[in-house]
Formats: C-alpha cells, sequence, structure tokens
C-alpha cells in the first residue's frame, strides 16, 4: 500500500537475515526501516532524500526466520527540508492471522537538492485526530533533541 504519505511493504524474512541467536539480526530489521522510510520520505518529497537521524528504536520482540514481516511507514512531521517518518514492524507466522508488533522507530529524512543543499518539502497537514497526535509527538521528540543538544554542546566543541 502506498498513498503520499504512507508506504507498506511485506515479505518473507529470509535464511541470510539470521543472528547468531537464530532470529532476525537487528541491523537487517533496520536496514528494512531505512528502505520503507525513505520510499514514503522519497514519495511524499519527490525528491532525493537522505537520512539525518534515527532515534527511539525501540525493540519490542524478535522476529523468527520465515515469518511474514509488514513494515509500515507514515509522515508524521514536516519542517522546511525535514519529513519525519514512524515506523512500525510487524511480524507473523503463516499459522497466525493477526501481526504482532515488533519494532517501533522515528527516522527524519532531508529533502536534497543535486548538489546535496537541503530544499523546501511541501508541508504535512494532519487529517485525523490519530495524525494531530502523531504530528504532536513528533514536534516533542524534536523540541528534545534540541534540548539534548543544547546540553551537549560543551562536549561537542572540544
Amino acid at each position: 500500500m502506498t498513498t503520499l504519505h504512507k508506504t507498506s511493504f511485506q515479505f518473507i524474512s529470509e535464511p541470510s537475515d539470521v543472528n547468531f541467536g537464530g532470529k532476525v539480526h537487528g541491523g537487517v530489521v533496520m536496514k528494512w526501516i531505512d528502505q520503507a522510510a525513505y520510499t514514503c520520505a522519497r514519495t511524499w518529497s519527490e525528491t532525493y532524500c537522505v537520512t539525518v537521524y534515527v532515534g527511539g528504536i525501540r525493540f519490542y520482540k524478535p522476529i523468527n526466520i520465515g515469518e511474514v514481516v509488514k513494515i509500515d511507514a507514515a509522515v508524521i512531521y514536516t519542517g522546511h527540508s525535514s519529513i519525519h517518518i514512524m515506523v512500525e514492524v510487524y511480524s507473523r507466522d503463516f499459522s497466525q492471522k493477526e501481526f504482532q508488533k515488533k519494532t517501533h522507530c522515528i527516522i527524519i529524512f532531508v529533502s536534497v537538492d543535486e548538489q546535496g543543499d537541503p530544499q523546501k518539502v511541501k508541508p504535512w497537514i494532519p487529517q485525523t485526530p490519530q495524525e494531530i497526535k502523531l504530528q504532536e509527538y513528533a514536534k516533542k521528540l524534536k523540541t528534545l533533541r534540541e534540548e539534548i543538544h543544547e546540553e551537549m554542546r560543551p562536549f561537542f566543541n572540544e
């Protein structure tokens, strides 16, 4: 499913995705997140985008090899050139009807021009009460990141 502000991928986890514990490797899940989020950001912006932030990644439960994986990505906020994407990863065994949430993440992209300079993106305007809550969530996270960055500034300048 792809609309202007949402993207959904579904596929089967493969034996090459395995970690030493026999489950899907967390790095593989992060790659899937980046791919789905990039597709969502690129579809929204209609321009090339680069990843500038990945945060709040939370692994709730492992994904088993051979499960059906579903990744939902949605725009939840736009800045001048940034596109904030919420990604949720689900999986299910073929014997199950319902997907279980396995991972959550926020990933931010910036739309760039041919020289790699940030360029303006069209604003995303929430349409539903849930989308309004998600936009507020994104703004709150942005404020927290700015506060943390400011607190850490003396360490960055050394």
